[in-house]
């Protein structure tokens, strides 16, 4: 099964990370804290697994591959519970403190003690599905009307999820981008609030919540290992994700703070087009990836900010190569456990093993049989549907 990453084509960009101070203030340790705090406090809080893949470290020849799997994330099945749900507790918490008055804590509103204020505060996002999913099941613990705006291609399945939680979701014949203005136009008629994870001129502290929340991940991560990773693959999309998790790898590992390597589709690739061109630069998606997570043509502002300054490389990958990784965490070598993982969870994992079957682009990243590589496994299976078409080969690869 390996042999078919040895033909696939990646591109890669090395980057000149710059001196700066943007992991410490876009998201200072404090912010991250009060995210942990919270988080850890809610029903069905448990820290997800992490996962040692010894056996394909062993057939990659590097040393270690560490592997976080978020499916299990609060029965939602992605890391993005930590994230969307903990900004709309923020938003609430701020609007309904400014509607009465007086300073509301966050517990208030995990309480309900605002529940009649909190029904009259409609929150709205736009989602490839896991994120409006987390908002979703955010404003139903919380009592909050919600909104979900998708696009052409995300799939019914991930679409009922989010109406089975709650949220009235809106279909535009559009791509990503197209939902999120939609999103924002819309909010911004009605008198609604936008919970974003990415960001734009005059709208940071959403975005910055969900990166925050996102921290509980690596901390769990970090506390697992014994030892710092020498690298860490990380899905790219809008960049919330790689942003959260290279600074909150910073903060804790300080000088010895793994190799950052950012992986996109091929087919929507903002942030290796950002490296490119040395500032945040949107690209069109002519068309869709099978990675539905990750198919974002804009980054966000905030998120560039941090990799910017910290990311070592971006890599981009084709399709081909995402189903066949998917079927190897599911019917994986002897020895390994299996694992059920979505499209955009093996980004990652599908451009490690692809560079290690080249000697060139193993050098330009620097790997060898003494790395030792952090994944995050970023969702299990969102849509059933879709993940039984890819075990039965029925889908791109």
């Amino acid at each position: 099964m390996i042999d078919i990453f040895a033909h696939a084509e990646l591109h890669h960009i090395a980057a000149t990370p710059k001196a700066g101070t943007a992991v410490d203030h876009v998201l200072p340790r404090s912010g991250f804290e009060a995210a942990w705090t919270e988080i850890t406090a809610w029903d069905g809080y448990a820290p997800t697994p992490m996962v040692s893949l010894a056996h394909l470290a062993k057939r990659v020849n590097v040393a270690r591959i560490d592997y976080k799997h978020e499916g299990p994330r609060f029965g939602l099945g992605s890391f993005k519970a930590l994230g969307a749900a903990y900004a709309a507790l923020r938003v609430l918490a701020q609007e309904v403190s400014r509607r009465v008055g007086h300073p509301v804590s966050l517990q208030d509103i995990r309480d309900g003690r605002y529940a009649e204020v909190c029904t009259q505060i409609t929150l709205v996002s736009a989602t490839d599905g896991n994120h409006g999913r987390s908002l979703a099941w955010g404003c139903q613990r919380f009592g909050a009307p919600c909104r979900i705006y998708i696009h052409a291609e995300v799939s019914e399945g991930r679409a009922q999820a989010m109406r089975d939680l709650g949220a009235e979701v809106i279909r535009i014949d559009g791509d990503y981008d197209a939902s999120v203005a939609l999103a924002r136009a819309e909010a911004d008629e009605n008198g609604w609030f936008v919970v974003s994870d990415t960001s734009w001129e005059g709208y940071s502290e959403p975005p910055r919540d969900v990166m925050t929340g996102y921290g509980v991940m690596t901390r769990e991560a970090c506390e697992a290992l014994t030892s710092a990773p020498t690298h860490v693959f990380l899905q790219g999309g809008v960049g919330g994700l790689a942003a959260s998790v290279t600074a909150s790898l910073k903060q804790y590992w300080g000088d010895a703070c793994p190799r950052v390597v950012i992986v996109e589709p091929e087919l929507a690739a903002c942030l290796y087009e950002s490296a490119r061109t040395g500032v945040a630069t949107s690209v069109d998606i002519a068309e869709e990836t099978i990675m539905a997570g990750l198919s974002c043509g804009e980054p966000s502002e905030m998120a560039w900010d941090i990799l910017a300054e910290e990311a070592n490389d971006y890599v981009t990958i084709p399709d081909s190569i995402v189903a066949p990784t998917v079927r190897l965490l599911a019917r994986p070598l002897d020895g390994d456990p299996a694992l059920d993982a979505g499209e955009s969870a093996v980004a990652g994992l599908a451009a490690l093993i692809a560079a290690r079957q080249s000697l060139s682009l193993s050098e330009q990243l620097g790997l060898d049989d003494t790395s030792r590589i952090l994944l995050i496994g970023s969702e299990g299976v969102t849509d059933p549907d879709i993940f039984d078409a890819i075990m039965t080969g029925t889908t791109l690869g």
